[in-house]
């Protein structure tokens, strides 16, 4: 084939790359938090798969904004820190800061907790088996 040819067809495929919008690396599963709402939205490859009411920091305390990925993970966990308190389908993703289950469900749609996320204990689980089934899960927290 000939030179320009190839120069053609570098040049559609620049102009291409450059119309069509960026289409996202396989995502797998990635929960969105939004402190303000106290609403936790996830996404399955890209897809919205739930919105969920939760619970982040109360005052006093913090619930670090950025992205992580999830690192540990553990069916049931007890706070080492908060005596002993249940943490059912724990997903760690900044050293003791964890999105897991809790049984003050009434306190969802609130500032509560002492730092973690928490979700139903029906949410966590569903949350812990996606992530689980996709090999992890990325958490991004926002104000």
């Amino acid at each position: 084939m000939s030179r320009t040819f190839h120069l053609r067809a570098a040049l559609l495929g620049a102009a291409l790359t450059c119309l069509l919008p960026a289409l996202p690396a396989a995502a797998g599963v990635v929960a969105r938090i939004d402190q303000g709402q106290q609403r936790m939205r996830v996404y399955v490859d890209g897809a919205p798969a739930f919105e969920w009411t939760v619970s982040t920091a109360r005052r006093g305390f913090v619930t670090p904004n950025g992205a992580y990925r999830v690192g540990r993970m553990a069916t049931m966990w007890r706070s080492h820190k908060y005596h002993g308190s249940p943490m059912p389908h724990a997903m760690f993703f900044r050293g003791g800061y964890a999105i897991h289950g809790t049984y003050a469900t009434g306190a969802l749609g609130r500032r509560a907790s002492h730092g973690c996320i928490r979700l139903s204990p029906g949410h966590a689980a569903t949350l812990f088996r996606l992530a689980r089934n996709y090999g992890g899960a990325a958490v991004i927290i926002r104000n």
